[in-house]
C-alpha cells in the first residue's frame, strides 16, 4: 500500500506541533485528516498550504474533550474512508498554576481534554483498526509526564497517564501489528510558551535552544512508517539532552 492509500488523522492541528506534523505527513505523500478544535482561520489554512504544495488535507472538527461529539465526527469519517493507518493524538491544553492555587475547574478541564480526549478519540478507531490488522497510533505526552514539572500537577498527571495507557495499548495490540508509541516533547518553540521564562528553562537544556515542532514532526513520520514496525510500547523524548 502507497502512502497516497494510506490515511493518518492528527488531532490538534490548529496548534504549532500538530501543523507541523499534518504538514510533513502530507509531504511525506499520506492523505492527511487534520482534526481541530478551534482556531478555524489556522486549520483552513493549513489546508490550503498544504494543497498548494500538492498534498492531501481534509478538515474534521470536534473537540476531543466531548465524548459523544468525538464518537460522531469519527464514526462518520470511518464510514466514508474505513480504518486509518495512523492516528496522531497531538491535541491537548495546560492550565499552569502552583498546586495550593490550582482551582479545580482547572484540574478536570486538563484531565478531560488530554487523558480522557485519548480514550475519546481511540475507542472508535480501535477496532476498525484491529479488522485491517496492520497500523500506527503516535501519542504526544511530555516531559512533564516523565520528570514533573513544578506548576504543573495536572498537566503532568494527564501526560503521565497518557503514557500508561499507550503501553498498555500497545500490549493489546501488539498481535494485530498495530504499534503504539508516545512522543515526550521538552521545551519546544510553540505558543504554549508564551509568558513562560523560557531562558530559565534552557538552563535546564544542555544543547541550550528551544526545539522546533519540526524535529517532532520528523520522528512522527519515522513512527508512522513500514520501516518502525518492530518499535512499539515505546517513550522517544525530543528534549535536547534534558533529564
Amino acid at each position: 500500500m502507497s502512502e497516497m492509500e494510506k490515511h493518518v488523522l492528527v488531532t490538534g492541528s490548529s496548534g504549532g506541533i500538530g501543523s507541523s506534523i499534518a504538514r510533513a505527513v502530507a509531504k511525506a505523500g499520506y492523505q492527511v485528516t487534520a482534526c481541530y478544535r478551534g482556531h478555524e482561520e489556522r486549520a483552513v489554512a493549513l489546508q490550503a498550504g498544504i494543497r498548494d504544495e500538492g498534498g492531501s488535507c481534509e478538515l474534521l472538527r470536534f473537540d476531543i474533550a466531548d465524548r459523544k461529539g468525538t464518537e460522531d465526527a469519527l464514526t462518520g469519517w470511518l464510514e466514508s474512508h474505513g480504518a486509518p493507518w495512523g492516528v496522531v493524538c497531538n491535541a491537548g491544553i495546560c492550565r499552569d498554576n502552583v498546586f495550593p492555587a490550582m482551582d479545580g475547574e482547572d484540574w478536570d478541564q486538563v484531565l478531560h481534554t488530554n487523558l480522557d480526549g485519548f480514550y475519546n478519540v481511540m475507542h472508535p478507531l480501535v477496532l476498525p483498526m484491529c479488522r485491517r490488522r496492520k497500523g500506527r497510533i503516535i501519542v504526544m505526552s511530555s516531559i512533564s509526564g516523565i520528570v514533573g514539572n513544578r506548576g504543573q500537577v495536572n498537566y503532568s498527571a494527564s501526560k503521565a497517564g497518557l503514557i500508561g495507557a499507550s503501553k498498555a495499548l500497545a500490549a493489546e495490540l501488539a498481535s494485530r501489528s498495530i504499534t503504539v508509541n508516545c512522543i515526550a516533547p521538552g521545551i519546544i518553540d510553540t505558543e504554549m510558551l508564551k509568558g513562560l521564562p523560557t531562558e530559565e528553562m534552557l538552563k535546564l537544556v544542555p544543547m541550550k535552544r528551544l526545539g522546533k515542532p519540526e524535529e517532532v514532526a520528523a520522528l512522527v513520520l519515522f513512527l508512522l512508517s513500514e520501516e518502525a514496525g518492530y518499535i512499539t510500547r515505546q517513550v522517544i523524548s525530543v528534549n535536547g539532552g534534558m533529564e
